[in-house]
């Protein structure tokens, strides 16, 4: 078998398992996966482009959006972001990716979303009960991108996913993959992932334990029995990208980055995002964009951001700055800091 025919089977494979898929995820409705936290995207670079990343791979955060990336990373990358996301919310990301071979790479990332102590409030207490409670989110994934031609990669990301409210907690596991395939000469490229793709999930813990009459009409009986609050399992929320980009070099010291990802969800409508990069010597970038076009009801809108590569050999240190609106729910902001070497 050829090459050429690998890849063209590659993408068959992938596109029938799309397919087949298509009509599950079109029954789901919004509000009914648990892990929302996995929608949070990472890269403050790619944000301000509109979370447009599918095919953006040059940075290690891009395994978020589409593991093949990690098939055409130059070196190794270690990247850590922060975001006081909305309400006070505190949510930081970081991923190391090892390059292990000329056309491969292996890549550790680290999610963490925590609300803070909230103080504990009941009917009977509403100024609250002197106790306090957390809320928070960890996601562990590992991942490898194969590039298989010059042209053409594939990766994959398998996710260990735990939500945790006070003493109770759900654990699940998800899988990302993905392909990347350069359409021209000139750097054209067409990417297409599937993220959280995994298992179903149902709270267990202390605080779902009760104390429960069987029959309070009967007297005499125990009308304390202990007992457990079931919950129903739910699944994750997938997401299907599939986009293009283009890069543009005007000249030596000045590029441009353009980006449009079109999103298939489980749990909310299609939507598209769109963006753009403008480099300066290799150094200075800004970048805006628009996130989740068309997407119904959507508090989602404008990007922008800026961002700076110093070069310190062997090293590229690399900051990221990103600004999202998130309509009557406020603005959010990311800071990334990478190191690639």
């Amino acid at each position: 078998m050829t090459m050429k025919n690998l890849i063209r089977r590659t993408f068959h494979l992938v596109l029938t398992f799309f397919a087949l898929i298509s009509p599950a995820l079109s029954q789901s409705k919004t509000g009914t996966t648990v892990g929302q936290f996995l929608l949070i995207e990472p890269s403050a670079r790619i944000t301000a482009m509109g979370n447009a990343g599918v095919t953006i791979f040059d940075e290690a955060s891009s395994a978020y959006y589409n593991p093949a990336a990690l098939g055409h990373i130059l070196g190794s990358d270690v990247q850590f972001t922060h975001s006081m996301w909305l309400v006070g919310i505190s949510y930081d990301y970081a991923i190391a990716s090892l390059r292990v071979s000329q056309t491969s790479s292996l890549s550790l990332a680290v999610t963490s979303l925590n609300s803070g102590e909230i103080a504990v409030r009941t009917v009977e207490q509403p100024l609250g009960t002197g106790e306090r409670y957390t809320v928070s989110n960890t996601a562990i994934g590992l991942g490898y991108g194969q590039r298989i031609t010059d042209r053409f990669s594939a990766g994959i990301q398998v996710n260990y996913i735990q939500e945790t409210i006070w003493h109770t907690s759900l654990t699940a596991f998800g899988v990302n993959f993905g392909t990347l395939y350069q359409i021209s000469a000139d750097g054209m490229q067409l990417g297409a992932s599937i993220s959280n793709f995994g298992t179903r999930a149902k709270y267990s813990g202390r605080d779902l334990r009760i104390r429960y009459d069987f029959d309070a009409t009967r007297y005499g009986d125990n009308s304390s029995l202990p007992g457990d609050l079931l919950t129903d399992e739910f699944p994750l929320p997938v997401v299907f990208r599939v986009g293009f980009g283009y890069p543009i070099v005007i000249n030596e010291d000045n590029s441009i980055r353009a980006a449009i990802d079109a999103f298939h969800p489980s749990d909310n409508s299609e939507s598209i995002s769109f963006g753009g990069e403008y480099l300066f010597m290799k150094t200075f970038a800004v970048r805006a964009g628009y996130q989740h076009l068309f997407e119904k009801d959507s508090e989602l809108g404008l990007t922008a951001g800026a961002g700076v590569n110093y070069e310190m050999s062997p090293y590229t240190i690399h900051f990221d700055y990103a600004w999202a609106a998130h309509g009557r729910l406020g603005d959010t902001q990311r800071f990334t800091l990478g190191v690639l070497f």
